[in-house]
């Protein structure tokens, strides 16, 4: 049975994403109000021995060995990945079988210097820039008591500067919470000096933890999507409110075309209809449906009409 490794599994980032669970279940630097994990149970900023990089270089390997598809072996554990001291010794060791490695982390010690180099051994980081406001921040992270906000974007932007591998960026909106137009522009001229390849906006689709965390509405999500696209190129925006794919497979079918695009971002209604004119004798009929069965919604943005894919939340898989 092993330790570390779990999938691969669909990521909706990252292709066949081999997971590795690097941390004890919910040791965090953050408690945010949307985390499907349930809030943290140790609370800390203290970097340790957590994990046995040979061990864990062992397992990837015997995965590996099985001629699986492997895109990227990728920290995601059940706490936050940068408290481990020895995540960048492990990441050289699977980078060194020709594997590109991946870390998914809450951004909160970017601010220590051996954070950021244990990082740059990664091929693909993301960083979760939630909030630029201190109190907005802290509302939705609920971090340490002794992390500073400025000190942590401050060591994203140090981190951007030198960092020579595929940098991403992941903003989770709360409705109420971090959905203002005001609020969105600043996280969005904050993430553009980061100058990630992608830049996601996520929506909360599992059980958070606290029953009050709700996701935002289709016009949020069209809001920030705009937003965002304005301050950065339209091309490095994208949405994570759709599930993970079940299976890998090749788009074809009218249905599965809208749900997949608009998943990753919002469509225009005429642009939507016009693309399945070539597919289907009735685009209209497709859309209505897919509304009706509640899996796409109609949102009116600057009087245009979008489609926008539902997040109703399910529950983890």
């Amino acid at each position: 049975m092993p330790r570390y490794v779990f999938g691969p599994v669909p990521s909706r980032r990252l292709g066949a994403s081999l997971g590795i669970n690097n941390i004890p279940p919910k040791v965090c630097s953050y408690s945010c109000v949307y985390c499907q994990l349930g809030r943290t149970i140790t609370m800390s900023v203290e970097r340790r021995r957590y994990s046995d990089p040979n061990e864990i270089a062992r397992e990837v390997r015997e995965v590996a060995s099985r001629g699986v598809r492997i895109d990227y072996v990728t920290f995601v554990p059940d706490g936050e990945p940068t408290l481990d001291t020895e995540i960048g010794r492990a990441a050289a060791l699977i980078g060194s079988m020709g594997l590109r490695t991946a870390i998914i982390t809450n951004s909160s010690l970017m601010w220590r210097d051996d954070v950021r180099a244990d990082l740059s051994e990664f091929s693909l980081v993301s960083l979760k820039v939630d909030a630029v406001d201190e109190q907005l921040w802290r509302r939705i992270n609920r971090p340490h008591r002794s992390l500073s906000l400025d000190r942590v974007l401050e060591g994203c932007e140090e981190f951007a500067k030198g960092y020579r591998g595929a940098l991403i960026t992941e903003t989770m909106l709360v409705k109420g919470l971090n959905t203002c137009e005001e609020c969105l522009k600043a996280t969005a001229l904050f993430v553009a000096r980061l100058r990630p390849a992608k830049a996601y906006i996520a929506v909360p689709i599992r059980p958070p933890a606290e029953p009050w965390v709700e996701p935002p509405s289709g016009e949020d999500v069209v809001r920030a999507y705009t937003v965002f696209s304005e301050v950065l190129s339209g091309d490095r925006v994208e949405l994570l409110t759709g599930p993970e794919p079940p299976r890998f497979e090749v788009v074809g079918e009218s249905e599965d075309y809208l749900l997949r695009t608009t998943s990753v971002h919002p469509m225009r209604l005429s642009h939507a209809l016009k693309a399945l004119e070539g597919l289907v004798e009735d685009p209209e009929a497709v859309v209505k449906r897919l509304v009706r069965r509640g899996e796409l919604v109609v949102v009116t943005y600057r009087g245009e009409k979008f489609l926008v894919r539902s997040f109703v939340r399910r529950g983890s898989s």
